[in-house]
């Protein structure tokens, strides 16, 4: 059932608001002193695997769409992903202003010498231009095909976070290869459907939709 404009809106609300809860119970970490010995340190991680988390949690919108039927969840896609890039944003600051003391040549060594900053920073990088065209006016302006050819880079840049993780962590890769195996599994779904896609058009019973940039638009009002 599709959900009415207010309670769309409702929904669109109260989601919102449980993004905003991990950021809000790190900053009473802080404010408490209870995220352990070295809180700038738990704080960046923290940041850092929720940046992953709301990118997973974005790739798996489509997914439970086409297999519960509705339809309205790809609404709420935009504001997932635009929470991923706050949160990775976060996570870079918290590098460049609390760890590094914005120690410019400090950083840039520290981004090339070593390889998981170096993916997290150009993942990051990556993201940019996704959330400055998250918008209706960047799709108009991009059109349709070129805009969904642009947001497909959120393939890459959850495999370069997991990466990112996976290289960070020294001793138990249990946690990020859970977020890998994640990761491989929807982007295996997709690939999966492509496939299927490729197949039915070349046993000729499948006819491809027309594709209207309204229609596009009008997906993530």
């Amino acid at each position: 059932m599709t959900p009415t404009t207010p309670q769309l809106g409702a929904i669109k609300t109260a989601l919102f608001a449980l993004c905003l809860v991990p950021a809000f119970l790190l900053w009473r970490g802080l404010e408490m002193d209870t995220l352990g010995a070295n809180p700038i340190e738990a704080l960046t991680r923290a940041t850092g695997e929720w940046t992953l988390r709301f990118l997973l949690i974005t790739l798996t919108v489509t997914p439970l769409r086409k297999y519960s039927g509705w339809h309205w969840l790809v609404r709420l896609r935009r504001m997932l992903g635009l929470f991923a890039f706050a949160y990775g944003v976060t996570h870079l600051l918290t590098y460049v202003w609390l760890d590094q003391f914005f120690d410019w040549h400090a950083i840039v060594k520290d981004i090339l010498k070593r390889p998981f900053i170096t993916v997290g920073f150009a993942a990051l990088v990556l993201m940019t231009p996704l959330a400055a065209t998250s918008f209706n006016a960047a799709i108009r302006k991009l059109g349709g095909r070129r805009w969904q050819a642009l947001h497909r880079a959120i393939y890459p840049i959850a495999v370069m976070g997991c990466v990112h993780f996976w290289w960070l962590v020294k001793k138990d890769i249990t946690e990020p290869l859970i977020y890998a195996l994640i990761t491989a599994a929807l982007l295996g779904l997709r690939a999966w459907w492509r496939e299927q896609e490729r197949r039915k058009q070349l046993a000729g019973g499948y006819l491809p939709q027309p594709r209207f940039e309204s229609k596009v638009i009008k997906i993530f009002e």
